[in-house]
């Protein structure tokens, strides 16, 4: 692909990309991501008119063309989601962590602040609305405690879909049909919006989790979703995602992963608690703030 969009990378090409963009995201592809790379940054190339590799990647590294690294992120991410995934989880969110979190801070009526609940990476919404619906339908403290809820991604255009909030049929295929008649409206060719005030009540970011300047933003999260990410990173990185996410949190704070994924093989600052439904990673209460 050095002079043209169809060649393919070069070898060289290759290692070039994938040490600018690790620089840049902490993600990183190995060989056998080859053709998922090439074909994605052919598209890259053809969609912002370039002739081919270099002239592409030499106005990314230099920046003189806004959005290109923005398009590159957006075509590089996976973002394979839909609603209530893993939600034993959530049940962990309703029955444990929560009533916890309550006791810790001193109870419904006497708390300081939301409880505050992070989704990251949010992609197009389905999981920090997920929760936004466990909450309403199933918490018997939702009119009693106030809760920010926020949801994150590096991926500018799924936040653009988040923020809409228009759904198909694969993404609802879990959600009870009560629920679907209660909070979603046909908008014509299988899908359905969601309640206004639901998207209203989650706040969308664009964030890195692998960039602690921009992470420093997040603070005092009692919970936090992090779940299928970790394992698109080196150790280095996800160690620094750790440690970003670690800020990010309340002493005593709670951690969620992917079922695939475990804390203990990146860094020892969170301890892992076996909870009824799995493990869950805790901040502990004592730690340097």
């Amino acid at each position: 692909m050095t002079s043209s969009t169809t060649a393919g990378l070069s070898a060289v090409d290759f290692e070039k990309f994938r040490e600018f963009f690790y620089k840049r995201t902490g993600i990183q592809f190995t060989e056998s991501k080859r053709y998922f790379v090439d074909k994605r940054i052919e598209t890259c190339i053809k969609q912002a008119g370039f002739p081919g590799f270099n002239a592409w990647f030499s106005a990314l590294r230099l920046s003189d063309r806004s959005g290109l690294l923005q398009d590159l992120i957006n075509q590089l991410t996976v973002n394979e989601t839909y609603f209530l995934r893993e939600d034993y989880q959530f049940d962990s969110l309703l029955k444990t962590v929560l009533p916890d979190v309550l006791a810790a801070r001193g109870g419904a009526g006497r708390m300081t602040g939301p409880v505050k609940i992070l989704s990251l990476p949010c992609s197009t919404g389905e999981e920090p609305y997920s929760i936004a619906l466990r909450l309403l339908e199933e918490w018997d403290q939702i009119d009693h405690v106030d809760v920010e809820i926020h949801g994150a991604d590096i991926d500018s255009a799924v936040l653009d879909k988040a923020a809409h909030a228009s759904y198909g049929e694969r993404s609802l295929q879990r959600v009870p049909m009560s629920w679907r008649a209660k909070y979603f409206a046909p908008v014509g060719a299988g899908r359905y919006q969601l309640d206004a005030g639901i998207r209203g009540a989650v706040t969308l970011h664009q964030i890195n989790v692998c960039d602690t300047t921009s992470m420093r933003a997040f603070r005092d999260f009692d919970v936090i979703f992090c779940r299928n990410v970790l394992i698109y990173f080196d150790e280095l990185s996800s160690r620094r995602a750790a440690e970003n996410l670690y800020g990010a949190m309340r002493p005593g704070g709670y951690l969620f992963l992917g079922h695939s994924e475990s804390m203990s093989r990146i860094s020892p600052i969170f301890t892992p608690s076996r909870l009824p439904e799995g493990i869950v990673y805790q901040r502990p209460s004592g730690g340097p703030r």
